[in-house]
This record gives structure tokens, C-alpha cells and sequence, in this order.
């Protein structure tokens, strides 16, 4: 199986091109998108290229391999607008013999997180990335492609037949894998 995994979008136009762009070249299985979609919330300064309606049009050429997850940004009024469920705080996803909790990371995340059951725990919110084996348990934060923060960069994940990898959005070289 492969999956391509975005989090943290906040409204930008030219992230919602890349993760199309990304899919016509790297066609995944499924897109995994972990919340905060449409809008940038209060905490976060307006992203260059925001442009909310232009990430809807985008994302709809691509509904139909998308799984996603509601972030703290999503509201109600989100759902109305696009094409794919996004209104699920978790998600599960199965492939390679594993099983994948989708969250946003805003209720559960790695510090306080859902009773077993799960192999690989995938989470955004921070916007910083975190690629790590604990306890018997793959943790993922892609990181944001549109508002890194600490000293990250904007970046996406890859799995890949079991196999993670958090990815430079200028380039799609590795920066970390697991």
C-alpha cells in the first residue's frame, strides 16, 4: 500500500496544488489528510497563497482517495463545503498487516492517547515532525505543509509497503524515515 500524508493545510492554495500534484505523479492508494484543512485558526498568522475556496476545488479532483480527520480548525460549515468526510475526530486505516489510528492530535496525541488496538499512531496539530517507534508503536507527525514551526520546514509523509517517511515539500528528499 502507499499513502501520501498531509497535515496542517490551513487554507493554502499552493499546498492543495502539491498534494494534487503529488498524487498525479506518485499515485497513491489513499490520501491521508490528519485536520485543519480550510482555515488557519487564531493562533496562526493568515499562510501566504490562503485561499480557502481554491483548496476546496483542489482537493475535490482528488475526493475520492482522500481520508481525513477533523482538526481544531474544522467547523461544520467545512463539511458543507467539500467533498470527502471531515468531520471524524479518528480515523482507522488498515494496510500491511498494520493498523493506523488517524488523529488531529488537538484530543489525542502521543501524551494522552486511545487504548490499543493500533501499530501506528498518526497525528498533526504541532506542525513539527516526529517519526519514532515507542513502546512497540509507529508515531508520525508529517509536520505542516503550510506552517511549520520550530526550525522545520514545510513537509508531508510517505508510507510505503509498511515503510514511513516524513519528506522536504521543496524537494521530496528524505528527512527523516523509519
Amino acid at each position: 500500500m502507499k499513502f501520501l500524508i498531509f497535515s496542517d493545510i490551513h487554507g493554502a492554495a499552493d499546498s492543495a496544488r502539491f498534494i494534487v500534484k503529488k498524487c498525479e505523479e506518485e499515485r497513491p492508494d489513499k490520501v491521508l489528510i490528519l485536520g485543519d484543512i480550510l482555515y488557519h485558526g487564531p493562533r496562526n498568522d493568515v499562510p501566504p497563497c490562503y485561499e480557502p475556496k481554491t483548496v476546496i476545488s483542489e482537493l475535490s479532483r482528488i475526493k475520492d482517495m482522500i481520508i481525513a480527520v477533523r482538526g481544531n480548525c474544522e467547523a461544520e460549515v467545512d463539511q458543507m463545503v467539500l467533498p470527502f468526510p471531515v468531520m471524524s475526530e479518528e480515523a482507522m486505516v488498515f494496510a500491511d498487516g498494520n493498523t493506523i489510528l488517524m488523529t488531529h492530535g488537538h484530543i489525542w496525541n502521543e501524551k494522552n492517547r486511545p487504548e490499543g488496538g493500533y501499530t501506528h499512531f498518526f497525528s498533526g496539530h504541532t506542525h513539527l515532525q516526529v517519526l519514532k517507534c515507542e513502546s512497540g508503536i509507529v508515531f508520525l507527525n508529517p509536520g505542516s505543509i503550510t506552517l511549520p514551526k520550530g526550525r522545520t520546514e514545510r513537509s508531508y509523509a510517505t508510507y510505503i509497503d509498511g515503510k514511513i517517511a516524513i519528506r522536504r515539500m521543496s524537494d521530496s528528499s528524505v528527512i527523516l524515515e523509519i
